[in-house]
């Protein structure tokens, strides 16, 4: 639970991340252009984009990468941690224990 949680809270920082990224290059460029969570990782380690897409469509399974996960790479950064964060954040939410009565 703390685990999930950690790495919840880890995905809403990287998403918050990411959406100030595309607020310092819409004040920079002057223009509104969101930049999508696939280029965010090819700018920051291009080598392990290429790496990743091998390996799921050769060792796991090629429709996970086409459409699946093609189509979040290409969400805003921020639009997709956002949502991995939220959906975590609710899955590994802290529950009240049900006090049940005997008797």
């Amino acid at each position: 639970m703390v685990v999930g949680r950690f790495v919840a809270w880890l995905c809403l920082g990287i998403a918050l991340f990411s959406l100030g990224w595309d607020i310092v290059e819409w004040i920079g460029a002057g223009t509104i252009e969101v930049s999508v969570l696939g280029e965010q990782w090819f700018r920051l380690h291009k080598e392990s984009l290429g790496l990743v897409q091998a390996g799921i469509q050769r060792h796991l399974f090629p429709w996970l990468w086409d459409p699946i996960l093609q189509t979040v790479i290409l969400w805003p950064g921020w639009i997709s941690f956002g949502v991995m964060g939220s959906v975590l954040m609710w899955l590994f939410r802290r529950r009240r224990k049900s006090r049940r009565s005997i008797g």
